[in-house]
C-alpha cells in the first residue's frame, strides 16, 4: 500500500514538471476598452492584460532629445497613416530617456488608434504567438521591448528575429516593434570576435560571431542614438521639471549647485536623475 502512495505521489510530480513544459492556453483577445496592455504568462495560463494606470509622460516634458524625438514621432505617424514605417531600436546609456520616449507616444497618439503592448524579456520566445493573436485585430500595435541585452544561444533571441524578418510569414502591418537596450547589438561584444574577422582580396570580412550579433539589430530599421546629457543639458532637465513641479519662489544658483551634488553623488547626469532630484527638492521644500 505504502509503495502504491509512493508511486502516485511521483507520478504526480512528474506530471507537474511536465505540464510546465507543454504549450499553455491562450485567453482570446479584443482590443478595446484599453490602450495598453502587458503579456502575462502564468503557469499554462497565457494573455494581454490590460495595464489600467499608465505613465502620464508627454512629449514635452522630455528634453534635450528634440532629433529624437522627431525621428520617432514622424516614424509612428507614418504607422499610424498606414504608410510603410520601420521598426524602432532605441539604444544608449541608462536614463537618457528611451523608455520613456515610448511611453510618451502612446500618450500622444492613443486618440489616433496606437496600442502599445509591454513584452518582458522572459516572454520573449512568445513573440509569434503574440502576433498571431493580433492578427486582424482593429488598432496599430508598438509591442514595446524594454531594455533588452541576449546572450549567446537565448531562444528569445531568435524568436525576435523570426517575428522582424526570417519568418515565411510576415508581420501584420498593423504591427511595429520598438526595443530599448544598452548596447548598439543587442549583444555582448569581445575583442576576441574581432580577432577573427579577416581581410580578403582587400574587402573585410567578419567573423561569423560578430555577423550573427549583428543580425538582429540590423532587422530595426530606425535606430535611434542617446547619448550621456552634458552639465548645461542635465540643468536644462533640472529646470524644467522644477517649473513642472510649481514650487515658488526659486533661488536657482542654490537648485543648479544641490542638482550638480545630486548627480556627483547618484553617478548620473542623466534625464531620471534631474526628475528625481527635482522631486526630492521640491518634496524637502514643501515638508517644511
Amino acid at each position: 500500500m505504502t509503495d502504491t502512495a509512493d508511486f502516485f505521489v511521483r507520478a504526480h510530480t512528474l506530471l507537474d514538471r511536465l505540464e510546465k513544459l507543454l504549450p499553455g492556453d491562450t485567453a482570446p483577445f479584443h482590443a478595446a476598452g484599453s490602450f495598453a496592455y502587458r503579456w502575462q504568462a502564468r503557469g499554462l495560463s497565457r494573455s494581454l492584460v490590460a495595464v489600467k494606470n499608465t505613465s502620464s509622460i508627454g512629449l514635452s516634458d522630455l528634453q534635450c532629445i528634440d532629433r529624437q524625438k522627431q525621428e520617432i514621432v514622424r516614424n509612428t505617424r507614418q504607422f499610424l497613416q498606414n504608410l510603410p514605417a520601420n521598426h524602432v531600436l532605441l539604444w544608449g546609456p541608462r536614463g537618457t530617456g528611451k523608455s520613456s520616449l515610448i511611453k510618451a507616444l502612446l500618450n500622444e497618439y492613443s486618440t489616433k488608434g496606437l496600442r502599445l503592448i509591454e513584452v518582458e524579456k522572459q516572454h520573449l520566445i512568445d513573440l509569434p504567438v503574440i502576433v498571431e493573436m493580433l492578427h486582424g485585430q482593429s488598432g496599430h500595435f508598438i509591442l514595446f521591448c524594454d531594455d533588452l541585452s541576449f546572450e549567446a544561444d537565448d531562444p528569445s533571441y531568435k524568436a525576435m528575429k523570426v517575428v522582424i524578418d526570417g519568418s515565411i510569414s510576415s508581420t501584420p502591418e498593423n504591427i511595429l516593434i520598438y526595443a530599448t537596450s544598452n548596447r548598439r547589438h543587442l549583444m555582448p561584444e569581445y575583442m576576441s570576435d574581432n580577432q577573427q574577422s579577416r581581410m580578403i582580396e582587400g574587402e573585410l570580412h567578419l567573423s561569423e560571431t560578430i555577423e550573427e550579433k549583428i543580425s538582429l539589430s540590423e532587422r530595426f530599421g530606425l535606430w535611434l542614438a542617446f547619448h550621456p546629457f552634458n552639465q548645461d543639458q542635465y540643468l536644462v532637465i533640472v529646470d524644467y521639471w522644477m517649473t513642472k513641479l510649481q514650487l515658488r519662489n526659486l533661488d536657482m544658483d542654490i537648485i543648479h549647485k544641490a542638482a550638480l551634488k545630486w548627480a556627483l553623488e547618484h553617478g548620473s547626469r542623466s534625464g531620471r536623475s534631474a526628475w528625481q532630484f527635482a522631486r526630492d527638492w521640491t518634496g524637502r521644500q514643501l515638508l517644511k
